[in-house]
């Protein structure tokens, strides 16, 4: 295992981490209740319990997962343009693999993933005894484990980012959730962050919120690329490439190329909400909308998308080499099980665009996901059903701002979490240093 030397206030250099593949039996992880997708978007069957095909998975010291050689996730991105990334990220790292192999192009990760995968794997233990023995304060070792995880996983993605000329194989890496709602600390983060991981294939994530979109503005500016998290409405989209754009321009940069960014904007956890309200309501035509409002405002998100990136003030961009900042469709997983175990993804595809697929999802569509464009195949019924909430009293904005706050929230806690319990486990050792 490559060795990240110390760091000091907090800083360090290493060198590119040695990767190989661990041979292994190949073994499923989980066995899922698939359930079919039918020809209407959004209508929710059941079917007979399948084995998926594609294995995935971490959190093991001695490493799993096999791969077949062609999946859905090939034709994804080599039919419909659109990018298979995976929602996960744990040691060992080259768990990823057999991934890579089957098609996924690029990893996100974030504040509750790490949470996960160091509090519950043997696998951090030998590094995090190292630093703090060698004086490390908790925060410091949690961002060394969580940086060298993103430099291996860099390291092999790097071909896919060569191959593209840098429009794909990235890998993300979460500023501190605790920085929410401070735009310059921040940036300040964000600097630091980008050069402790020192990879041209990482995206620095940021949150949308209101306080971070200057942030945003200002860290694309620097020459940074960027995964903007935490999107829920249509308004706060809008201002997220306004940032973008607005970056762009302010840069001075003459080539624009090696800047780019991803615009992650949420799904699932959009109808968990909504649905609650349409229950609340109560009426028939509440809950036959039910699992419609996530997929309908991303249909609307992608037609903004396609309008800003668009006209004279984009063309002008594009002349300095300049990317546009994909859609990323972030929180794919079903959380209500009577809907089809694809219907964030399914419906969800279009090129130029992302999507980031935790174990379920990805299991589920490279089983018996349908590659199609279905992104804006049916604009007038995303419109009608968007309209159709807002007469019954869902105010969008609302909703929005509730799920911002849930998962600013959320991430903090992860967080929080996590340094209590690498403290716990310091003290357990007899590592902390007084």
């Amino acid at each position: 295992m490559a060795s990240i030397s110390t760091l000091t206030n907090p800083t360090f250099t290493s060198s590119s981490p040695s990767v190989r593949v661990k041979s292994c039996e190949a073994r499923p992880i989980v066995d899922l209740q698939v359930r079919s997708f039918s020809s209407s978007r959004l209508s929710i069957q059941r079917s007979r319990p399948q084995r998926i095909p594609l294995i995935v998975g971490c959190a093991k010291a001695d490493g799993n997962g096999s791969h077949t050689k062609r999946t859905t996730l090939h034709d994804l991105y080599e039919q419909q343009g659109q990018s298979p990334w995976y929602d996960n990220l744990c040691r060992p790292v080259t768990d990823l693999i057999p991934l890579i192999a089957s098609g996924v192009r690029g990893v996100t990760s974030n504040p509750a993933i790490f949470q996960k995968a160091i509090s519950t794997s043997e696998a951090y233990n030998e590094q995090f005894s190292e630093l703090v023995k060698a004086g490390k304060d908790i925060d410091s070792a949690y961002w060394e484990l969580v940086i060298k995880d993103i430099q291996d996983a860099c390291k092999l993605f790097e071909s896919i980012y060569d191959q593209t000329d840098g429009a794909d194989g990235y890998v993300s890496v979460e500023v501190s959730p605790r920085l929410a709602q401070d735009t310059k600390e921040t940036v300040e983060a964000a600097k630091w962050l980008h050069k402790l991981v020192n990879r041209s294939n990482v995206y620095i994530k940021i949150p949308a919120t209101a306080e971070c979109i200057p942030s945003i503005m200002e860290v694309i500016s620097l020459g940074i690329s960027v995964n903007v998290t935490l999107i829920f409405s249509l308004p706060r989209y809008e201002a997220v490439i306004d940032a973008y754009l607005d970056g762009l321009e302010a840069s001075g940069l003459s080539d624009l190329s090696r800047v780019t960014s991803v615009a992650s904007f949420f799904v699932s956890r959009v109808d968990t909400l909504v649905d609650k309200m349409l229950e609340k309501i109560g009426t028939p035509e509440a809950l036959n909308l039910r699992g419609k409002a996530a997929v309908a405002q991303a249909a609307l998100a992608y037609k903004l998308y396609q309008e800003k990136f668009s006209g004279p003030r984009w063309e002008a961009l594009v002349k300095k080499g300049a990317k546009k900042q994909r859609l990323l469709w972030a929180s794919t997983s079903v959380k209500n099980l009577a809907y089809s175990d694809t219907l964030y993804v399914a419906p969800l595809i279009g090129p130029d665009t992302v999507s980031t697929m935790p174990d379920q999802a990805l299991q589920a569509f490279v089983d018996h996901g349908k590659v199609s464009r279905t992104i804006d195949a049916n604009l007038s019924e995303a419109k009608g059903i968007y309209s159709a909430l807002e007469k019954l009293g869902i105010d969008w904005n609302e909703v929005g701002s509730q799920l911002e706050v849930e998962g600013v929230d959320s991430f903090k806690k992860s967080f929080d979490s996590l340094l209590i319990t690498l403290a716990d486990k310091a003290n357990a050792l007899n590592l902390v240093s007084h």
